[in-house]
């Protein structure tokens, strides 16, 4: 992987950064000498202690931003290109999983989960890309999920705003690989975060999956950080237009 020098001089973006998955990334990231910023419009106070602690000199960029408002990720976008000289890593993060049975799943719900999970890493991806190919080297990561290969009866609107995130990351890296710009798509398992464990986990969520996986353990937010890097990484250019399905074996894609 990419030395911790040529690590430093690149700006990382980190969506949904508050908690989760976004916090531990954003908390990887800054650990493998990058400099990073969260947008979210939850508080980020907890991920900038955490990066401290981790790293005193680390210079973490707490942002508050709605990813589906033009105009917010515009000036967010400036800020962080203002304060860390440039960009050149999106980890489009941000997302909601309301798991709602299809009959159930009203007009504004269907809006709600797309505005959220698919055009809200369009609104980032469009106000980060110039920063990227000024640099001529950018890494654009989207997080999507296993359930795109699974297909589960409750989360239809969730999967199909999921599965748009996978087509939105082959079209864009054919678009901007000759920019020295990779987009690839992580797609986790159900990891054990806050946010899961309130919506999922109450009712034996975490159980189910587990018994469908291969690896007989729930998934936590560390176990994403070695592909993120991966990605990320220096000596990871030709790896582009993919998606990397890590659940733990119950989607052998």
């Amino acid at each position: 992987m990419g030395s911790a020098t040529g690590s430093s001089r690149r700006v990382a973006l980190v969506t949904g950064a508050a908690s989760g998955l976004g916090q531990e990334f954003s908390v990887a990231l800054a650990a493998r000498g990058y400099r990073v910023a969260g947008l979210d419009v939850a508080d980020l106070s907890e991920t900038g202690h955490r990066i401290a602690a981790s790293d005193p000199g680390g210079r973490f960029i707490g942002v508050r931003a709605d990813v589906t408002d033009p105009s917010a990720v515009a000036g967010a976008v400036d800020d962080v290109v203002g304060r860390h000289g440039g960009l050149h890593i999106v980890v489009n993060n941000a997302g909601i999983y309301p798991p709602i049975v299809f009959e159930d799943t009203t007009l504004d719900d269907w809006r709600r989960i797309m505005r959220l999970n698919l055009e809200g890493p369009f609104v980032v991806t469009r106000a980060a890309l110039p920063h990227l190919k000024a640099a001529r080297w950018g890494r654009i990561v989207n997080i999507t999920s296993a359930v795109v290969f699974l297909g589960p009866p409750d989360m239809v609107a969730y999967t199909t705003s999921k599965a748009g995130l996978v087509g939105f990351t082959r079209a864009l890296a054919s678009a901007v690989g000759a920019d020295g710009i990779t987009v690839n798509a992580i797609a986790p398992g159900l990891t054990r975060t806050a946010t899961s464990a309130r919506t999922v986990g109450a009712d034996g969520g975490f159980d189910r999956v587990r018994a469908l996986q291969v690896v007989p353990a729930v998934e936590e937010p560390h176990d994403l950080v070695s592909t993120l890097l991966y990605v990320c990484d220096e000596g990871s250019g030709f790896l582009t237009g993919q998606t990397i399905n890590v659940d733990g074996g119950s989607a052998k894609h």
